[in-house]
């Protein structure tokens, strides 16, 4: 069986109209969730919450699209390794 994980993030961007935050230090880290509905209302309380701060974004990051068990393991390069 397949899981469907999905992250819940936000934080502070620098311009609302890019997405670059402002500091990764402060990211609001909300969750892991096992669907996309919970993932959903997860994002739609914590966007909820700071509504008043034009700056702030929440995102949800589809991490089941990130994992393929099939495909050989990504190169350590960029490490140094």
């Amino acid at each position: 069986m397949t899981q469907r994980l999905h992250l819940v993030f936000g934080g502070e961007l620098v311009d609302p109209a890019a997405n670059v935050f402002r500091d990764t230090d402060a990211l609001d880290i909300v969750g892991i969730f096992p669907d996309y509905a919970s993932a959903y209302d997860a994002w739609k309380n914590a966007a909820h919450r700071t509504v008043d701060n034009a700056h702030m974004r929440y995102f949800i990051a589809h991490l089941h699209r990130l994992r393929d068990e099939e495909a050989a393991a990504s190169s350590t390069e960029e490490l140094g390794v």
